[in-house]
């Protein structure tokens, strides 16, 4: 395997974009490693928007080492708006549920390359610091979560670009695109550890 790619995901996450990840990235010798968090539990049991797929995750937010990751992808679906909730808030105080804490580690890591497809900006919204200015693309209807944090939403005519690539961040307008989108993240990454042999060297 060339690398490990950590898939954030909840419940009700989209089933399109969950079969190809566990289907393209491995065909591509990559591995594919679900993570949450797990509320304390050693294990997880999420399923889909469709109920027709479940995962078991085993790997807590708290538990990533970033550098074993080549990339991170935010799954579709309502997973991210779940994520974001946290049990106590306070006045004046940034969102600080896990998964966001979790968020705010990853974009921080120079390497690491960032996937979020359709609704799982939503993440991102819960801490605008960590989308402002940045060049993005998402499903139509959270087109206002995004611009409201910040975001400067790609388009393409009378829709939401296809793929949108800024630094680290790969964005994907919804599943439709996901054999795109999969194919630019792994563009990606390809080219970052191309770029890193090369120094090496």
């Amino acid at each position: 395997m060339k690398g490990k790619i950590g898939v954030l995901i909840e419940s009700h996450f989209d089933e399109t974009e969950f079969v190809k990840f566990q289907q393209f990235f491995p065909a591509n010798d990559f591995e594919v490693e679900f993570i949450s968090y797990l509320w304390n539990q050693p294990s997880i049991t999420f399923t889909g928007n469709d109920f027709n797929q479940q995962v078991t995750v085993t790997k807590d937010v708290s538990q990533v080492n970033f550098s074993d990751y080549a990339g991170i992808i935010l799954i579709g679906g309502y997973a991210m708006d779940r994520l974001r909730y946290q049990e106590t808030i306070q006045p004046g105080t940034p969102n600080q549920s896990p998964a966001v804490n979790f968020l705010r580690q990853a974009v921080q890591t120079p390497h690491l390359k960032i996937g979020a497809i359709c609704h799982s900006l939503w993440l991102f919204c819960a801490d605008p610091s960590l989308i402002q200015g940045k060049r993005v693309t998402c499903a139509h209807n959270i087109v206002c979560d995004v611009q409201a944090a910040g975001g400067v939403i790609v388009f393409e005519g009378n829709q939401t670009a296809t793929i949108c690539v800024d630094g680290n961040l790969i964005t994907g307008r919804h599943p439709g695109v996901t054999d795109q989108f999969m194919q630019q993240f792994l563009d990606e990454i390809n080219k970052a550890q191309f770029t890193q042999q090369a120094k090496a060297s």
